[in-house]
């Protein structure tokens, strides 16, 4: 006989219910992690999301002109935000500090025109190896601007990790030509915008954050792509399509990283992705690492695994100090944002 509608309802509801379970038990382990490690782990998300995005910014660059490319994924990337902000509510739109938001926008748009062009200039893994010269801007202006101690410990770690980009790069290099230049000048606007952010985030909802980063690159971009025009195929339109979308998490789980832990402790993760850029490079491009390539990774793992394991064993043991942070109580959690974040 087949069920009745009361049956099926009701295994409807142990499945909802189970399944809210499940989701509850995973949050209440995710909030007693310390800050720094939950951090960690949203910057490794957010490098995965980068690498990816970075390889179709290398494909669709073979057609059109990286200014072109960076307009519409500032485009795409603020439409795929928009149901978010519609569905957070008017609160969302409101913030106290604008010019700051402008401030990130503008530091952002000019990143990500040079990023973009070093991307379709540069191999993907001497493109991706050079973005990391940021760890030392990032930890000189933390400590200026943000007034975080950092321990010899991190940066003892910080500058192994950044010796295995000077490994990578330093043999046989491309010298300072404009495609290396731009990604240099790229890496500095990348680490002024994550001190904004770490000062934006103390006030505003990363949707509030990711908006206003929409509507200023958007706006900027838009002369110079007009400048540069070439009418799109319908290929190249879904892949920028996906690139704004793929870019706009990454960009939100970057922020939550630096929301989560210190900017120095979470800032060197972002090593990982040199892994997932020279996997990129050779299952899409042919690109086959080298020797120094190989070396220099295993310096930036063992560093990044090294702060791993420092940062969990001071955040179990906050007496010992360094800027030990405590694990959050689930009430803590999402009260200056207000509501859910996008999944």
């Amino acid at each position: 006989m087949p069920d009745t509608p009361g049956p099926r309802a009701g295994r409807a509801a142990r499945l909802a219910a189970a399944v809210g379970s499940a989701r509850a038990t995973a949050r209440a382990r995710w909030l007693v992690l310390p800050g720094n490690v939950r951090g960690a782990i949203w910057i490794v998300l957010a490098s995965v999301l980068f690498s990816i995005m970075a390889a179709m910014v290398k494909i669709v660059g073979a057609r059109l002109h990286s200014l072109e490319i960076g307009f519409f994924r500032c485009a795409f990337g603020l439409l795929v935000i928009l149901p978010f902000m519609v569905r957070a509510g008017p609160a969302v739109f409101r913030t106290e500090r604008p010019f700051m938001h402008l401030w990130r926008g503008l530091l952002g748009t000019t990143a990500m025109f040079c990023g973009f062009y070093a991307l379709t200039h540069l191999p993907l893994a001497d493109a991706t190896a050079i973005s990391f010269a940021n760890s030392l801007f990032m930890i000189v202006l933390a400590v200026l601007f943000l007034g975080e101690k950092v321990r010899w410990r991190r940066w003892s770690a910080t500058a192994v990790g950044f010796l295995g980009v000077l490994i990578m790069v330093g043999p046989g290099g491309h010298g300072l030509d404009l495609p290396m230049a731009a990604a240099l000048f790229g890496t500095l606007c990348v680490a002024t915008v994550s001190v904004v952010i770490k000062k934006l985030s103390a006030t505003e909802a990363p949707l509030s954050i990711l908006f206003s980063f929409g509507i200023v690159s958007t706006v900027v971009s838009a002369v110079p792509a007009a400048l540069v025009w070439q009418t799109p195929t319908p290929s190249d339109l879904a892949l920028m399509l996906l690139i704004g979308a793929v870019g706009s998490a990454a960009q939100s789980c970057g922020i939550r990283g630096f929301r989560a832990g210190e900017a120095t402790a979470v800032a060197p993760f972002d090593y990982f992705r040199l892994l997932f850029a020279g996997l990129f490079g050779y299952l899409l491009f042919g690109d086959v690492p080298t020797p120094y390539t190989l070396m220099g990774a295993g310096l930036i793992v063992a560093s990044t695994l090294y702060i791993a394991r420092r940062e969990a064993s001071l955040g179990r043991r906050p007496s010992l100090g360094e800027n030990a942070q405590q694990p959050v109580r689930p009430a803590d959690v999402d009260h200056d944002v207000g509501r859910k974040p996008p999944e």
